[in-house]
């Protein structure tokens, strides 16, 4: 693991710098290709960055599905919460400088909260295979019914999986949304052959959350009626 960068995050002067310090040249490869993934989806996209305790931090976007992306790496950000626009970033994370220039603060572009770092309760762990197979059944059903507007919402809000606690107690439904966007951001390889057999994905709930992680990141979708994440 790479160790995370220990400077204060200070200027010469004194002064407190605003940007944003990956690890390490892993962490922001990691963070390039996640900005990256959001402005296929939005080139108009807006990033999140909030620290996750003295050595994380946290990325967020809106997949444009109602569903919001996650991805941890070490790093700091300060402040400790700030948005950017995903193309001023990703510019950023290319420069060779150890501090990335994350472009002009845009928090108030971001609308909505943010799920709980904390709480979720574990339901049970998908084959990573199932959901790759119900993605390309998805992505082929949306070429035949979609339009210039992208796959229809029936389609997206179609519950292709219920996922079910050990003893039934708990069970939750997996809409298509949440497929598509784990695939959209490539938080699972995009074939089937690259995924081992015994790969998984956990499914996690909240009362008023569906939580997703997969090997590259996580995918979060409110719960309930009308269940539109930034809203």
């Amino acid at each position: 693991m790479i160790s995370p960068h220990r400077g204060n995050g200070r200027s010469d002067s004194g002064e407190s710098e605003f940007g944003l310090w990956p690890a390490g040249p892993a962490d922001r490869a990691d963070l390039a290709t996640f900005t990256d993934r959001a402005l296929r989806l939005d080139e108009a996209a807006v990033v999140r960055l909030r620290a996750r305790g003295a050595d994380r931090v946290v990325a967020w976007v809106a997949t444009g599905f109602d569903v919001l992306a996650s991805r941890v790496v070490h790093g700091r950000v300060n402040p400790a919460d700030l948005s950017a626009g995903a193309d001023a970033l990703a510019r950023g994370l290319v420069a060779a400088t150890e501090r990335v220039e994350p472009g002009f603060p845009m928090d108030s572009a971001w609308r909505g909260v943010l799920p709980p770092d904390k709480g979720f309760v574990h339901i049970d762990d998908v084959p990573a295979r199932v959901m790759l197979d119900l993605a390309a059944r998805g992505a082929e059903l949306a070429r035949e019914h979609g339009s210039a507007h992208g796959p229809p919402a029936s389609l997206l809000d179609q519950e292709v999986l219920v996922v079910s606690a050990p003893g039934g107690d708990l069970s939750v439904g997996v809409p298509m949304r949440c497929v598509f966007a784990l695939t959209a951001m490539g938080f699972l390889p995009q074939r089937a052959e690259a995924v081992p057999a015994d790969e998984i994905v956990r499914v996690r709930i909240l009362p008023a959350w569906l939580r997703i992680d997969a090997r590259f990141g996580s995918v979060y979708r409110r719960r309930g009626d009308p269940a539109v994440v930034l809203r």
